[in-house]
């Protein structure tokens, strides 16, 4: 899932690709004999696959995903993961607990612990017998994925996570808000990559 994309710096701005080109785009300057201010490194990816990260909370665009499809202005699924793996999230289906590969390009909100894991799956079976999270009573706006997270979070005791899902303005500012910011700026990069090599020159004031 992850794109690749490499950055470095030979003549002053930063350049930003897919793959090394010969020759740097800002100076035409030959490359293999080039000495680089910031040597090749790969962008960290900022997404996950969440089956990956067992006892987690994560997000993902509701339609689509985070690198093609994405803006601010659409709205995001947020779900949880159990020990093994498997992604539970309740919507317009109900409450299901599967795996699945509409995950697998995320973001992680937090993740429990190893000695939290039991605690984490044994709260998520207790909160999900709940006969709340049914098909029938799903409502988009009032009563949905985030919903069902938060009350899971404040059943399961956990710190500073459980405290702020108390509040779902508190929650968006402190874990999903400095995620999808950071992203942000990766996707942001990625489509300007989708035309080719983006070289980045700072503006002097």
């Amino acid at each position: 899932m992850d794109p690749g994309i490499i950055c470095f710096q030979h003549c002053g701005p930063k350049v930003f690709c897919f793959s090394l080109p010969e020759a740097c785009p800002a100076c035409q300057y030959d490359l293999d004999a080039a000495n680089f201010s910031l040597l090749p490194f790969r962008v960290p990816y900022p997404f996950i696959k969440a089956s990956q990260y067992p006892c987690a909370v994560v997000i993902k665009p509701t339609t689509g995903d985070f690198l093609n499809d994405y803006h601010n202005s659409k709205d995001l699924h947020i779900g949880v993961t159990t020990s093994d793996g498997k992604i539970v999230e309740f919507d317009r289906h109900g409450l299901r607990n599967h795996k699945t590969t509409q995950w697998n390009q995320c973001l992680l909100l937090e993740q429990v612990p190893g000695p939290w894991r039991d605690h984490w799956d044994n709260v998520l079976k207790l909160v999900s017998a709940q006969k709340c999270w049914s098909s029938d009573i799903y409502r988009e706006d009032t009563h949905n994925c985030f919903s069902f997270v938060l009350t899971f979070l404040v059943t399961l005791g956990y710190g500073n996570l459980s405290l702020a899902a108390k509040s779902k303005t508190n929650f968006c500012e402190k874990f999903i808000i400095p995620r999808t910011s950071s992203a942000g700026k990766y996707i942001s990069l990625y489509r300007r990559l989708k035309n080719g090599i983006y070289v980045h020159r700072v503006q002097k004031s």
